[in-house]
């Protein structure tokens, strides 16, 4: 019994695969209030974010960015999607968070923004990928194991 093998000749024979491989989403995800829906999350934070076209307001939670995110630094990673992608005037953001404190609130936010706009600007992906805007933080904290103070932290030892 003799077994046939099949090669190929050249790349041409495979045809056209990069439309399968290729299976991104071109159209624009926009609902029937001009709006875009994403939702992001980082440790225990998830925010649900709604981007519309407008002139830069950003709201969480009924509040302003500068009352809720009192810190600099906080509104300064909630803000860094906009001047990856050089959209910093282009958009209103209406946004709820939950969970967590204000650092993971704030990053939550920020995965969010980058994922709605990705959805609104299918083009955006090339910009925010490479930054890392896309990829959701998976670090949490660790959890308390038995016999332990803390999550690792052994109790005092006493020599007497």
């Amino acid at each position: 019994m003799v077994e046939e093998s099949t090669t190929l000749d050249s790349l041409e024979a495979l045809g056209d695969v990069t439309a399968v491989a290729d299976n991104t989403n071109t159209e624009p995800e926009i609902d029937s209030l001009g709006r875009t829906y994403a939702t992001g999350k980082r440790k225990d934070a998830v925010a649900r974010v709604w981007i519309s076209p407008g002139n830069g307001k950003i709201i969480i939670n009924n509040r302003e960015i500068e009352i809720y995110f009192a810190r600099p630094a906080l509104r300064m990673i909630v803000n860094q999607p906009f001047a990856a992608s050089e959209r910093t005037t282009n958009y209103d953001v209406y946004c709820t968070v939950g969970g967590g404190g204000l650092s993971g609130q704030a990053g939550a936010v920020r995965h969010g923004i980058s994922k709605a706009l990705v959805l609104r600007e299918p083009e955006l992906r090339k910009v925010l990928k490479p930054g890392g805007f896309l990829t959701r933080d998976s670090r949490v904290v660790e959890r308390k194991k038995y016999g332990k103070r803390k999550a690792r932290r052994s109790f005092q030892f006493s020599k007497r």
